[in-house]
């Protein structure tokens, strides 16, 4: 399944709970015949997808770098690793990755380098002072790669904003796997009998970690206005969010499509940052009608098979969530909702644009 003359070398901060680190795999792990070579670096350590990859079979080299302090030795590791795949093309995936990518692959004439953004608009606020420098640097060094590669229109707007000047700057969507976010009856009346949740009461999910830029100050504000729905929270750290009769607060689960199937609504109550959620599509890939914030490329995603409100208002999505209960066509709207993302974010899509670019040097065209 592999073709030994097209190695490729993905670099990413860490391997743990992510969109961008489960955007990775589903490329990696994607069947498809002639597939390159994978090699994953982290520059950190492992976590759940290094698991999933290894398992795979797949290469993973972690290089244990602390979390947000990049170093010399790292860079000096990286590079050697480089140098010892000798890749056709290195991925980089995020802002720690592609600098650290291109400073280590410099003079490495035969081998491609692109850089992944995965965000738009993030509030350096939030995240202390190595963040703005980071993105500073960044933007100065963004001619050094062959083509930058975002994941979302919002993305790319943001970052040419930014100073961004890259020879080449191309938006390349995230790909959801439809088949494992899929309607599930099944799964759908077990998890409910898990979480003590009727089978007849409404389910809102939201699937993120607890983080600043999603907006669960906001989210939950809804929960407590709307005691009649029942909000299922599932990432990283949102075992903290508990205290509402009508939230369960779960933490990361490995289970999330079934967890998603227990739901009516996916909400995504995000302040910024975002470039494509993972999250909306792959509710929306299970059947789910879509309650999202405007934020990074949301309307792209939903279309109007749901609805977009603004971001950091309790008032305007407690709103839509209740427009949306009483809708006539709600039925008709999930089933829209899950065509979309099957029809225009297929893994297939993103799987052949990263693998033209990557292997071949072809630049992906627009989304249509």
């Amino acid at each position: 399944m592999t073709n030994a003359h097209a190695r490729v070398v993905h670099v990413i901060t860490g391997l743990g709970d992510g969109g961008a680190e489960g955007a990775l795999t589903r490329l990696v792990l994607a069947e498809r015949p002639n597939a390159p070579e994978p090699c994953v670096i982290s520059l950190t350590g492992g976590g759940r997808y290094a698991d999933v990859l290894t398992d795979a079979g797949v290469e993973v080299v972690t290089l244990n770098m602390r979390r947000g302090r990049p170093s010399l030795t790292a860079l000096s590791a990286l590079r050697r690793q480089l140098r010892r795949v000798a890749p056709v093309a290195v991925q980089s995936w995020m802002y720690h990755a592609d600098l650290m990518t291109s400073l280590a692959a410099r003079g490495m004439r035969e081998t491609r380098v692109y850089w992944g953004i995965r965000c738009s608009d993030m509030d350096a606020a939030h995240y202390g002072l190595g963040l703005k420098l980071t993105r500073k640097l960044c933007a100065f060094l963004s001619s050094w790669p062959d083509a930058v590669v975002a994941n979302s229109f919002a993305g790319q707007r943001v970052h040419a904003d930014m100073g961004y000047r890259p020879r080449d700057f191309v938006v390349v969507a995230n790909g959801i796997d439809s088949d494992r976010f899929a309607p599930n009856s099944e799964a759908r009346a077990r998890i409910r009998a898990e979480l003590n949740v009727p089978t007849s009461q409404r389910v809102v999910v939201t699937l993120a970690r607890n983080d600043p830029m999603k907006g669960y100050v906001t989210l939950l504000e809804v929960a407590k206005s709307l005691p009649d729905l029942c909000f299922l929270l599932a990432g990283t750290g949102t075992e903290t969010l508990a205290g509402l009769p009508n939230v369960r607060a779960l933490g990361q689960r490995d289970d999330v499509e079934d967890i998603t199937a227990a739901g009516d609504f996916i909400v995504s109550s995000s302040w910024f940052g975002e470039g494509f959620s993972n999250s909306i599509a792959e509710g929306m890939a299970a059947g789910l009608y879509p309650v999202v914030t405007d934020v990074g490329d949301a309307r792209v995603i939903v279309g109007d098979s749901g609805d977009v409100v603004a971001p950091r208002s309790a008032e305007a999505l407690t709103e839509a969530l209740e427009a949306a209960g009483r809708r006539g066509d709600f039925s008709a709207r999930t089933t829209a909702a899950r065509k979309r993302i099957v029809d225009m974010f297929a893994v297939e899509r993103m799987v052949s644009a990263f693998d033209a670019l990557h292997v071949r040097g072809e630049l992906p065209g627009a989304l249509s």
